[in-house]
Formats: structure tokens, C-alpha cells, sequence
């Protein structure tokens, strides 16, 4: 459901036909998750000189890690990396081990790993896990920063980690 949430988000409008093509689904599964989607208040319907598609609604949710903790918009960029866990094990992983709220940590550094503001030690050590996980992670949420995000990279002088030399 989350996968076609972001789909109608970054390609809105669109037709049922559209939507089963891009994400490989069966027409029944997509009219269902359709349904779902619509029974929730998240996309609304067009109808267009007799064509019927459908296009996403803003979602206004957050997402608090804890008492005293982080509080998370939950956004389309979000929804998408949490619907491409079903593809991706190493998405699927780490939601295992640190949550949805870990997850939305990590889609802010992967965020700024593509606008070349952070790396994966810098990540590594800010949230106490082991550099490989990071760059794992980051590598699995690049396609959905590009998806939904602009990037415009920074000059590689504008890259700081604390400790390495940039003089």
C-alpha cells in the first residue's frame, strides 16, 4: 500500500492501468489497495473527460520515538523507503533492528549523503552503529532521496566530518 501511496505522489495523476504497470501489480491488488487508500483519506479520485485516475493527498502524521525523544513528520519520502521494504532486505533489516524512527534517522543522513553534507562514518558515529550498516542503509535509501527530493551537490569542500582535515 505504501509503495503505490508514493507512486500516485510522484507521478499523480494517474490510471489504474498506470499504477498495475509500474509497480508489476495485478489489476485486482491495485483496485484494492486503491480502495484502501481512498477509505483513508490519502488519494482522492479525477475523473477526466471519462477517464477515472487518482493522485495522492498530503498526509499531516508524526511519529514520536519515544517520550522525551524525536518527533518525525511522516512524509511520501518515508512511506515509500517503509513500502520498499517487501523489496529491499537491507531496508527490511534495519527497520527490524531500529524502527520506523531509525529509519527516518536514516532517510535525513541519506538526504544529506546525496547533497554531499555528511558521509557514512559521520552517520556511523552520531547513532552508534557500525560504519557498514550505514553505508548499507544509505545505499539502500539513494533511490528514494532521488525520487523525492532535488539534489544539488555541494563542492567537496562543504563536506564536514569532525576529525578529518580539511586544510
Amino acid at each position: 500500500m505504501a509503495g503505490l501511496y508514493a507512486y500516485l505522489y510522484r507521478e499523480e495523476p494517474a490510471t489504474v492501468r498506470e499504477a498495475t504497470a509500474a509497480l508489476d501489480f495485478s489489476r485486482e491488488t491495485t483496485q484494492t489497495l486503491l480502495s484502501r487508500l481512498e477509505e483513508m483519506g490519502t488519494i482522492e479520485t479525477i475523473t477526466d473527460a471519462g477517464t477515472q485516475q487518482y493522485r495522492a493527498t498530503t498526509i499531516e502524521l508524526s511519529l514520536s520515538a519515544g517520550q522525551g525523544e524525536r518527533t518525525y513528520t511522516v512524509t511520501p519520502a518515508l512511506i515509500d523507503a517503509v513500502g520498499r521494504r517487501s523489496e529491499d532486505d537491507d531496508i527490511d533489516t534495519y527497520i527490524d533492528r531500529h524502527g520506523l524512527a531509525g529509519l527516518a534517522t536514516a532517510l535525513v543522513y541519506a538526504v544529506d549523503r546525496e547533497r554531499s553534507r555528511v558521509t557514512h562514518r559521520l552517520m556511523a558515529r552520531d547513532l552508534d552503529i557500525a560504519p557498514l550498516e550505514a553505508e548499507i542503509i544509505l545505499q539502500a535509501l539513494r533511490p528514494v532521496v532521488h525520487d523525492h527530493f532535488e539534489i544539488e551537490v555541494a563542492d567537496s569542500d562543504d563536506i564536514f566530518e569532525p576529525g578529518s582535515n580539511t586544510s
